[in-house]
């Protein structure tokens, strides 16, 4: 069986395949989803650490928002970003359901159907940012235009101030 440091989630697999230079950060034994304690563990700047938040529109749509680990998502300017009058977060409980991630493992990368993504416009600034590679303990750290080459994605002004 392979180590637990070896082993490759979905996400690693899309990269792999995409070609897609990543380092893995692995911390399985922190039970935390805290970000800002991640990013600690990791010994990463949280400014380059970002989650994964899906949202429901007015309309009905689903949208993406991938934040620093430190901020709060700005639902007035997500949902300016996204065209929508509104925009809230989902339940806990539909977010398996409807993306194939658990809360705390969630990454923009290999959800069961994609949804317009928006990534902060901080992460234009950074060579690199860590985001969830799909499983709790499971971090990847990419360029931003490398996540770019792997979804389609908008950079906007998503946090608070």
């Amino acid at each position: 069986m392979a180590k637990k440091e070896e082993e490759k989630t979905n996400v690693m697999r899309v990269l792999d395949a995409k070609k897609v230079k990543y380092v893995p950060h692995i911390y399985a034994d922190t039970p935390t989803t805290v970000g800002t304690e991640i990013a600690a563990v990791l010994g990463e700047n949280p400014d380059s650490v970002y989650k994964t938040l899906v949202t429901v529109g007015k309309s009905g749509g689903h949208y993406v928002f991938v934040i620093p680990v430190a901020k709060e998502l700005d639902l007035k300017k997500a949902a300016r970003a996204s065209g929508e009058k509104s925009i809230e977060m989902i339940p806990q409980k539909e977010l398996l359901p409807l993306t194939g991630y658990i809360h705390g493992g969630c990454s923009p990368i290999g959800m069961k159907k994609f949804f317009p993504t928006f990534v902060d416009s901080s992460a234009e600034k950074f060579e690199t940012i860590c985001y969830s590679a799909g499983k709790v303990g499971y971090q990847v750290e990419t360029s931003p235009m490398d996540l770019a080459s792997v979804i389609r994605l908008s950079y906007a002004d998503l946090t608070k101030e």
